[in-house]
């Protein structure tokens, strides 16, 4: 799994001009699924979002969780995550798993997050989405799993 999370003051999805998400401060989660992914990944990467500290404390050191500020998250699945472009100029998605494994593991992930205590929504699987993000910080970090 490979996450893009991005500290945000507000963010939202909309799918055919309709928000179906909406959040204000807390994260935005771009996840990929890979061909080897499994539950197991997704419970251990949720459960380490969830205690990531990046949000400031009062004295502006990034000491706390989004279940510390009271955040909130949104999970935009993104198989582009991974794109190889090692060869020629047009990405090759094939480490990408196929819509019937990624499908429910993002579904899960978002599960597993909420279990967490953090108030989840998702976007909408394999439809084009508007991804409006107000990046503070700016602060995206790269995960991997």
């Amino acid at each position: 799994m490979r996450v893009v999370l991005q500290h945000v003051t507000h963010a939202r999805v909309s799918v055919n001009d309709q928000p179906i998400a909406e959040i204000g401060r807390g994260l935005v989660i771009l996840l990929g699924i890979g061909h080897a992914d499994g539950e197991e990944q997704a419970r251990v990467l949720a459960e380490k979002i969830a205690r990531l500290r990046i949000f400031k404390d009062k004295q502006g050191k990034t000491n706390l969780s989004i279940l510390d500020v009271g955040g909130s998250a949104i999970v935009v699945s993104q198989f582009t995550l991974y794109a190889d472009t090692r060869k020629g100029r047009r990405p090759s998605f094939t480490d990408a798993a196929l819509p019937e494994v990624a499908a429910p593991l993002v579904e899960k992930f978002a599960a597993f997050l909420a279990a967490q205590g953090v108030p989840t929504q998702t976007g909408e699987f394999g439809a084009h989405m508007l991804v409006e993000i107000d990046n503070d910080g700016p602060l995206t970090i790269w995960l991997e799993r």
